[in-house]
C-alpha cells in the first residue's frame, strides 16, 4: 500500500530515532552496519602494517653481537652480548626488547632480515614514499600499495569499508586508493575519524563516495517509491544501532593488559575493531610520529633508540597477548617496516645515519617464526649500510597472495617470489 508523505515522514522519524541513538558512531562503521547484519560472522585473515618512521638501525635491534666488524664500527653505541636477549649463538634482540624475545621463542615472530630493494634512496620522503607506494619509482604512483590492495577487496563488497588507518599522524600514502575510501581512526573514545578530503596525500586522486556511487546505480532503473525508501531508512538504522552495540561491546571487552604508550593504544584501539567483527581486513598505524620520524638517530641514539624499541615490543606483545585472549591470533598477522635502516659505522654524534638494508618483523599465530634469510655480511656494503638481498616487495606479495587471498600482480605491477615466514 503506498504511504502518504505524512505517513512516510511519520514512520521514518521513528526510523531516524533508531539512528540518534547511535549519533557518535563512526561513519565509516554505519556505512558497514547494513553488510554487517546480514551476513554471517567472518573469520577472514586480517593483516596489521606497522609504519617505524625516521630509519630504524636494525644493526642495534637484531644485534650481530659476535661479529668483530660489529664491535670495530661501532665504539660506543656495540652492544655486548650478556645484555642482549639470546636468539641463538651469534644473534641477540636489544636489551629493551624482553617481550619481542619471548614472542620469538614461543615461535610467534619471524625476523626477515636484509630486506630493503636495489639502488636505495636514503632521503627520507623519497624512501618512504618507495617503501608506501610498493614502487621503486614512486613519482609514478598514484595510489598506496595498501590502497590498490583494498581496493581489490572493494571490487568483491564494496558495502564494507576494507581498511582502516589508527594513528596521530595524517593518513599515510600507502592507503591513498583509487575506489574505496580508507577512514583515519584516532580511537575509538574520541571518534576522531577524518573524512576523505581531509590531509589527503596530494597524490591521492579524488574518490566519489559509495553512497553517490549507489545512487547513480540506483537511478537506471525506476526510482524507488515511498514504501522501498522508507524500508532502506529502517534497515539502515536498525543495523547502525546493532553495530554501535556490537563496536561498544567488543571495546568493554577489551580486557587486556597493555603499556601506557600512545602506541599501544593504538595497537588496542585496532583489536576492539577486530573483536567487532565489521569486516576490516587491512590495518595501519605508526610508530614514531611525523617526518623526519623518531627512529632517524643521528644522535645519542642509544637512549631513544632503546626507548623506542621498547614501545614497540611491548605494546606487540600486549596486542597478541589480547588477541590469544578471544582466540583470534590465528586470524591476525602484524609486519613492520621502516624507509631504511642505518650505517654499519656510528658517526661522531654517538649515533647512525642513512642507510640501506634492514630487518622486518612478521607477528602472528600462522607466523614460521626463526630468522628468515641470511644476515647481510658488514664486510659488502651499499651507501654504507647492509645490501639488501630480499626485495621488500617479496614480502608484500607473500602477505597478499598467501595471507589475505589478494592477487598481487595488480598490485605490485608483477609477479615477486614468496618469503618463507608463512606457516600451511
Amino acid at each position: 500500500m503506498a504511504l502518504s508523505r505524512r505517513d512516510f515522514l511519520k514512520q521514518s522519524i521513528g526510523a531516524s530515532t533508531l539512528v540518534s541513538a547511535s549519533a557518535s558512531l563512526p561513519c565509516f562503521l554505519a556505512r558497514t552496519a547494513a553488510a554487517a547484519q546480514s551476513q554471517s560472522p567472518r573469520d577472514d585473515t586480517i593483516l596489521v602494517v606497522v609504519q617505524l618512521a625516521g630509519g630504524n638501525d636494525g644493526l642495534n635491534t637484531v644485534v650481530p653481537f659476535r661479529d668483530a666488524l660489529y664491535a670495530r664500527n661501532r665504539p660506543t653505541l656495540r652492544l655486548s652480548g650478556e645484555k642482549l636477549h639470546k636468539i641463538d649463538g651469534d644473534f641477540g634482540f636489544h636489551p629493551r626488547m624482553t617481550a619481542f624475545h619471548k614472542l620469538y621463542h614461543e615461535g610467534l615472530l619471524a625476523v626477515v632480515q636484509g630486506v630493503g630493494y636495489p639502488n636505495p634512496n636514503q632521503d627520507h620522503p623519497h624512501a618512504m614514499r618507495v617503501w608506501q607506494s610498493g614502487n621503486t619509482r614512486p613519482d609514478a604512483a598514484r595510489t598506496g600499495w595498501l590502497g590498490r590492495a583494498v581496493d581489490q577487496i572493494y571490487k568483491v563488497d564494496s558495502a564494507r569499508v576494507p581498511a582502516v588507518y589508527v594513528g596521530q599522524i595524517p593518513r599515510p600514502f600507502t592507503m591513498s586508493a583509487e575506489r574505496a575510501i580508507v577512514p583515519w581512526v584516532r580511537s575509538l573514545d574520541q571518534y576522531g575519524l577524518r573524512g576523505d578530503d581531509a590531509e589527503t596525500p596530494p597524490a591521492a586522486p579524488p574518490v566519489p563516495s559509495a553512497d553517490r556511487r549507489s545512487s547513480s546505480q540506483e537511478a537506471v532503473g525506476s526510482p524507488p517509491g515511498p514504501d522501498a525508501l522508507l524500508q532502506f531508512v529502517q534497515r539502515t538504522a536498525l543495523a547502525a544501532r546493532a553495530t554501535s552495540q556490537q563496536v561498544e561491546a567488543a571495546a568493554k571487552a577489551s580486557g587486556g593488559d597493555y603499556p601506557g604508550f600512545q602506541f599501544a593504544a593504538t595497537l588496542r584501539t585496532i583489536v576492539q575493531l577486530i573483536r567487532a567483527n565489521l569486516g576490516i581486513r587491512i590495518f595501519y598505524a605508526e610508530l614514531g610520529g611525523n617526518e623526519p620520524g623518531g627512529f632517524d638517530t643521528h644522535a645519542g641514539q642509544a637512549l631513544n633508540h632503546g626507548a623506542l624499541l621498547e614501545q614497540l615490543s611491548e605494546s606487540i606483545a600486549a596486542m597478541v597477548n589480547d588477541l590469544k585472549r578471544d582466540k583470534l591470533v590465528d586470524r591476525v598477522i602484524l609486519m613492520t617496516f621502516s624507509e631504511f635502516g642505518r650505517t654499519v659505522a656510528e658517526n661522531g654524534r654517538r649515533g647512525t645515519d642513512h642507510g640501506s638494508a634492514q630487518p622486518l618483523f612478521v607477528v602472528g599465530g600462522k607466523v614460521r617464526g626463526g630468522l628468515i634469510g641470511k644476515h647481510p655480511p658488514l664486510d659488502d656494503l651499499e651507501g654504507n649500510g647492509q645490501r639488501a638481498h630480499t626485495d621488500f616487495r617479496r614480502v608484500y606479495a607473500t602477505l597478499l597472495d598467501d595471507w589475505l587471498k589478494i592477487d598481487s600482480r595488480p598490485v605490485l605491477g608483477e609477479k615477486f617470489r614468496r618469503v618463507d615466514f608463512l606457516r600451511a
